[in-house]
């Protein structure tokens, strides 16, 4: 079977070795559905909206947020369902963070604080965190300052170094952290969360026909079913898969 060729699993790549052996083991599996393997590669795109937006894109993962605002024409193929604290099935939400020493044990008190998120279109480090604050407001805005970093990674570091006071960090990647690399985290602590939301959705392009979306849903069930990808599937802190729609996400407009 002939099949577009764009593939990625940009999302959770804290520890790449662990995402190239879930994309070595799903390409496999697609292999057995009848996809052309051998034009499969795993990409590492710099312009992930771009990326997306492909014709051709067979699968890749995006985040809630831009799937409800900008992607309207990809298809949502499904969610992992990730063995994170902070997750309940294809759910997750953020941890508020901010420095061990700070004062603060709660949202409200950081009001007129700095706070930090790595991207306007990001649902779990800017827009889980504006519906916090938004009845806080009062007469103008609840922060100082919101300042953009460019990834969940450096909006911790912007905590450490003192350049904001608080920041909402996505479960998944605080729990990839902790593991791979925990000097992310150091003299940081959790003072709240987020409510739940849907997880990082699978998408796929509009070109995929209904029939290969039914081979991707069916090789993404075998993935997290199949005794062979256990481990592989543990490491990337992935417990299972549900399909879903565009109106699960409806909850984060």
């Amino acid at each position: 079977m002939s099949t577009n060729n764009a593939v990625s699993l940009p999302m959770y790549a804290i520890n790449q070795p662990d995402v190239t052996a879930l994309w070595s083991a799903l390409r496999a599996l697609l292999s057995e559905q009848g996809f052309d393997a051998d034009n499969l590669d795993l990409n590492w795109p710099e312009d992930l909206i771009q990326h997306w937006e492909q014709p051709r894109l067979l699968l890749s993962q995006t985040c809630g947020y831009p799937l409800v605002t900008r992607l309207e024409n990809v298809q949502p193929v499904g969610c992992f369902h990730y063995v994170a604290a902070g997750c309940e099935g294809v759910g997750y939400r953020s941890f508020l963070l901010t420095r061990q020493k700070d004062m603060g044990g709660s949202l409200p008190d950081f009001r007129q604080r700095i706070a930090v998120a790595n991207s306007k279109d990001s649902q779990s480090g800017y827009n889980a965190l504006r519906k916090m604050v938004a009845p806080l407001g009062g007469q103008g805005p609840f922060f100082s300052e919101v300042i953009f970093s460019g990834s969940h990674r450096q909006s911790l570091l912007a905590l450490q170094q003192g350049d904001a006071d608080i920041a909402a960090i996505d479960c998944v990647t605080y729990a990839l952290l902790q593991k791979h690399q925990p000097q992310a985290l150091a003299q940081l602590k959790i003072i709240g969360e987020t409510p739940l939301t849907p997880g990082l959705p699978l998408i796929t392009g509009p070109e995929t026909t209904e029939n290969q979306l039914c081979q991707l849903r069916s090789a993404l069930k075998r993935l997290v079913t199949d005794p062979r990808y256990r481990q592989v599937c543990r490491a990337a802190l992935i417990g299972g898969f549900s399909e879903v729609s565009r109106q699960h996400y409806d909850v984060i407009l």
